[in-house]
């Protein structure tokens, strides 16, 4: 019988779930929708739910892996909306000052068919639709990005902090160029 997720290592949890790319798959903004419309029961009103990641956009590889930007009014009870989110079966991942990480789809056994992560904020922590934004609007960017992907998950294909640290300086780069293009577009 299979550990449970809670009793593996991070190095034993690297290796039941490494960092493999797909071709873009159109099931993927389907799967958010639907993801969506689960969510929007459980966020307080004026919350913004939004695909951002690799999985929002067409024509580049990607963890096939649907993440999720959830921001909610400053004066929403985050711990209460945590509760909500364990509730529906997600689990928390990581909490910080304003900001908690939640995944579903992980098992003992791998990858289930559905994958999420959902990053839940304060509304206007939310550089990544500024990213997300940037590739859609810029293919050659997006392109290099794939490139850039593509060599860091085979180099570290069962390691996710340093496949995550290795892309921060181009996500930075085309996150401040976005936010110079954009203006106060969020």
């Amino acid at each position: 019988m299979p550990k449970d997720l809670d009793e593996m290592s991070l190095e034993e949890l690297w290796r039941l779930f490494p960092i493999v790319l797909s071709a873009h798959d159109a099931r993927w903004t389907e799967r958010f929708v639907r993801e969506k419309m689960r969510l929007t029961a459980v966020f307080p009103a004026r919350s913004r739910i939004s695909h951002i990641g690799s999985t929002a956009i067409e024509g580049i590889e990607a963890k096939p892996i649907v993440d999720i930007l959830a921001e909610v009014p400053e004066d929403a009870d985050l711990n209460g909306v945590k509760a909500a989110l364990i509730s529906c079966g997600w689990l928390c991942m990581s909490e910080g000052s304003g900001r908690k990480s939640f995944n579903k789809g992980y098992t003992p056994e791998g990858y289930a068919e559905e994958v999420f992560h959902l990053h839940l904020r304060y509304i206007g922590d939310n550089d990544e639709l500024y990213f997300r934004d940037y590739l859609r609007d810029h293919a050659a960017v997006a392109k290099e990005y794939a490139a850039l992907k593509k060599e860091l998950a085979a180099r570290y294909r069962y390691d996710r902090d340093a496949y995550t640290a290795a892309k921060g300086d181009f996500v930075r780069k085309y996150t401040e160029a976005a936010k110079l293009l954009y203006g106060q577009r969020y």
